[in-house]
Parts: C-alpha cells; sequence; structure tokens
C-alpha cells in the first residue's frame, strides 16, 4: 500500500471516532456542507444503478478505497472496473437514516443505511447496509476518499 493511501486509510480510521466521541452538544455541520454531501451521496447511488461509471469516477478521488461489505478492498480504478463491466448490477439503491456528523469546509463524514437490489459478479447481494463514507473538497469539489460497508443481517425469529 502506498504513503497515500495508508494516511488516507488511517485518517478515516481515527476521524470518524473522534467525531462520533463528540458531546451532544457539539456544534452542527455548516447546513450547506451537509446538503451538498447529502446531494453527492443521492448522485453517487443514481450512478450506481443507471450505471454511469463517468458520473461515479468523477465523485471519486483518485486516492479512493472501498473496505467492501464481505471485507475486500477496492481501489477507484478497480471499483470503476467493476461498474463498466457489469460485474456490479444495481438495479436498486435506496438510502435513508443518512446523517453527516462531522464536516467543515474541506472534509465531511456521513453515515446512512441502503437497501439494495442486485448482484455482484452473479451473486445476489440484496438486502440491506449500513455505509461510512468519508468525503473530502479538492479543487472545490467535494469527493468520496473512503467508504466502507457492513451487511445488516435480517432480524432473527424467535
Amino acid at each position: 500500500m502506498n504513503y497515500s493511501k495508508l494516511t488516507a486509510l488511517l485518517f478515516a480510521l481515527a476521524l470518524p471516532a473522534a467525531a462520533l466521541a463528540q458531546s451532544n452538544d457539539a456544534a452542527k455541520p455548516n447546513p450547506d456542507v451537509e446538503k451538498a454531501i447529502i446531494k453527492i451521496e443521492h448522485d453517487m447511488s443514481a450512478a450506481l444503478t443507471k450505471p454511469d461509471a463517468d458520473a461515479a469516477a468523477k465523485m471519486l478521488a483518485d486516492t479512493f478505497y472501498a473496505v467492501n461489505p464481505d471485507g475486500t478492498t477496492q481501489g477507484k480504478a478497480e471499483f470503476l472496473a467493476d461498474l463498466k463491466s457489469g460485474k456490479l448490477k444495481l438495479e436498486s439503491n435506496q438510502l435513508d437514516d443518512m446523517k453527516v456528523h462531522a464536516a467543515d469546509a474541506d472534509m465531511a463524514i456521513v453515515t446512512y443505511r441502503s437497501t439494495d437490489k442486485g448482484s455482484y459478479d452473479g451473486h445476489d447481494l440484496s438486502g440491506q447496509y449500513r455505509w461510512l463514507d468519508v468525503f473530502a473538497k479538492r479543487g472545490g469539489t467535494w469527493q468520496f476518499i473512503v467508504s466502507q460497508g457492513t451487511r445488516l443481517e435480517p432480524a432473527k425469529k424467535p
């Protein structure tokens, strides 16, 4: 792993913990930043379901790093290749319970739940997931720098 990827990964792992540990009286995220971050999340959802790899590419930093729900990792090139090739197929991607936890002029953290219908490499991936995304504003544009997903298991019946 090169230095920039390691730095981004370490930052992404440390920053959410610090941001989420703030007390309830901590300042709310800047409303304009919060609105922009929520918009890019919905724009990425649209790009994934179309699929539109070119639109997705513009929203991903060159150093983008994903920790997928199955524990595998991908950089920007691998993620976009899966989208372009059809290896990743999302018929629907509904987002809810979205919260911007920390945001300033050039960094933001968001969590949300997605309800997905689709497949990856021919295997059904339909279900619900919890996501944590870290954004950076570079050159005046918000971009995903880290994304981490966890599959939510259906509630067990007693």
